[in-house]
């Protein structure tokens, strides 16, 4: 007689159906916020300061600023909630949060050198612009647009558990958030074509080698289309 012979057939992660995942992964409006990271003139003005200086993918600058412009239009429309997440030193022309940038290391030294996030670098960008009911947060001191601002006293206050982030630049700002956040607690949706990096290799490694350890990736046309009924269904 011979004998029963067992197979276990091993299914790598990024081979499995995504269907049962998708069923589970829902996103409630009255307790998510879309956060826009950065729609300012240092990134998307007349004359962009930091996207002149650094940014090799000006195509990715424009996709993520229309995909965001969309899903903000959006939001308006079916009464999501809406934070505007700006980086401000306009009461501070020496850059005396930072040090002046002596001795430092980073963005604590760069951006005393290169003078931005005054008054006119911060101004926010038509149709980013604040309106009434859309929280603004106050008090950012770091890359993480958490670090020292008000947005978790908001975020907690309001009952919101999920944040879903936009804008700049995906392999600084975006990644420090939601690093920062998911160790929080909070629950973390990065809208892939809503964010840009310098150049395509950071915004592809972000995708990925980073994302998925701390939260999840979805399309702005996809967020959109299931934003209409209250809720988004994530997943592929």
């Amino acid at each position: 007689m011979m004998p029963m012979l067992t197979f276990i057939v091993l299914i790598p992660a990024a081979l499995r159906s995504s269907d049962a995942q998708a069923q589970s992964h829902m996103i409630d409006k009255n307790r998510a916020a879309l956060v826009f990271v950065e729609f300012q003139d240092e990134w998307i003005g007349q004359n962009p300061v930091l996207t002149n200086e650094l940014v090799k993918d000006k195509q990715g600058m424009v996709r993520a600023t229309t995909a965001a412009a969309n899903v903000l239009e959006a939001a308006r429309v079916s009464g999501w909630n809406v934070v505007h997440a700006p980086l401000d030193l306009s009461n501070d022309p020496n850059y005396l949060l930072f040090g002046r940038g002596e001795e430092k290391l980073g963005l604590r030294a760069a951006i005393p050198r290169l003078k931005t996030w005054q008054a006119s670098g911060s101004r926010f960008v038509a149709p980013f612009v604040p309106r009434e009911n859309e929280f603004v947060l106050r008090g950012r001191s770091g890359a993480s647009v958490l670090t020292n601002s008000t947005l978790d006293a908001y975020l907690r206050n309001n009952g919101i558990d999920t944040i879903i982030l936009m804008g700049f630049a995906t392999h600084v700002c975006i990644e420090s958030t939601l690093r920062q956040a998911h160790d929080m607690g909070y629950n973390v949706y990065v809208v892939s074509d809503g964010v840009a990096s310098f150049e395509p290799e950071q915004q592809a490694y972000f995708e990925r080698h980073v994302l998925h350890h701390f939260g999840e990736g979805i399309a702005s046309k996809k967020l959109i289309a299931q934003m209409r009924d209250g809720a988004a269904r994530v997943g592929n």
